[in-house]
């Protein structure tokens, strides 16, 4: 009888670690649980890790930052990079550190089984001795959210790195029930400290609600030339928002579409200046979903931030929703 394989799986988010352990589900593994880079390091060097399938964007310890790691160190692990983190770039660099493959977010057991048979690993973990286990802690609605919107984010980041043509640097979403006192201060912040703001709403099956993008003006000038525009006037630096906010938001709700299944349509973008609080009339809810991506690019020292604001009415549908999961 073999004995199992030693298997972490490295991710911050319990939706993506309980899924992942579901596709390994009959095989011949022992699954160790990390929740960020150093976790896993730490697994790898108890011996628990003969197989590292690792996240990308965590705390404490990034994926990048997991993977000098253990080339430093020589740590004895094969690591499969498994990351909602889709630009070219990102797949180039976790390729350059030692790792033997790249998997898009979301996965399947026949993805996994592809990727492990490349390099001849398949037929240690295919006749099963035991079956890996799942994670007993209970998925709340920001779970479920944080991961989908991890995926949503990388398709977005991916837009955003091509159309700027260089490397965007993700953070871990942010998934909160909100007050409308808190967003109008998020909002009446961003104003003060000279950010636009451009507002697009979107509407689905039982689900709507408006995206926000926030970016510095200051930062304007040095986006248009990252896109080969100069000395953009009033009307061209509108034009650009808009051609930001298509893009960014456009792919960010397409991504959350497809994992909710959910076709969803999308309002004309609106340019927001001197912001002064919400209207009264949107003010008559008591809290609802917000999510919040930041997006940066530390070579241009440009950072904005994506949010997904939900009209209070869409709760019970997307907490539904994550029955399906």
């Amino acid at each position: 009888m073999s004995q199992p394989v030693p298997v972490v799986i490295c991710d911050d988010s319990r939706m993506a670690r309980k899924q992942m352990a579901a596709a390994l589900r009959g095989w011949n593994v022992e699954v160790t649980f990390a929740e960020h880079g150093l976790e896993g390091l730490e697994a790898v060097r108890a011996g628990k890790g003969d197989i590292l399938f690792l996240d990308l964007t965590m705390p404490i310890m990034d994926g990048y930052q997991a993977l000098e790691r253990i080339r430093r160190d020589d740590l004895p692990t094969m690591v499969i990079v498994v990351s909602g983190d889709i630009q070219p770039e990102a797949r180039t660099r976790v390729l350059e550190l030692g790792a033997l493959d790249f998997i898009q977010k979301p996965t399947s057991p026949e993805v996994i089984a592809e990727s492990l048979n490349r390099f001849g690993l398949l037929s240690e973990l295919e006749h099963p001795e035991s079956q890996a286990p799942s994670e007993n802690e209970v998925l709340e609605l920001p779970d479920y959210y944080q991961e989908i919107s991890n995926v949503a984010m990388g398709q977005a980041g991916d837009m955003l790195a091509r159309l700027l043509n260089t490397f965007v640097h993700l953070s871990i979403p942010s998934v909160n029930v909100v007050a409308p006192s808190e967003l109008e201060r998020i909002l009446l912040a961003a104003s003060d400290r000279d950010f636009d703001m451009i507002s697009q709403g979107f509407v689905g099956p039982g689900v709507a609600g408006e995206a926000l993008l926030v970016f510095r003006h200051s930062n304007l000038d040095q986006i248009a030339q990252l896109m080969g525009h100069h000395e953009e006037t009033e009307h061209q630096e509108a034009e650009l928002l808009m051609s930001l906010s298509n893009a960014m938001i456009g792919a960010f709700i397409q991504g959350f579409s497809k994992q909710t299944d959910m076709e969803f349509s999308c309002a004309t973008p609106q340019i927001i200046r001197n912001f002064k609080g919400l209207p009264e009339l949107n003010k008559n809810w008591d809290k609802t979903l917000m999510i919040t991506i930041g997006y940066q690019l530390k070579e241009q020292n440009i950072h904005c931030d994506l949010m997904m604001v939900f009209t209070e009415d869409s709760l019970p549908k997307l907490k539904k929703l994550t029955s399906y999961f």
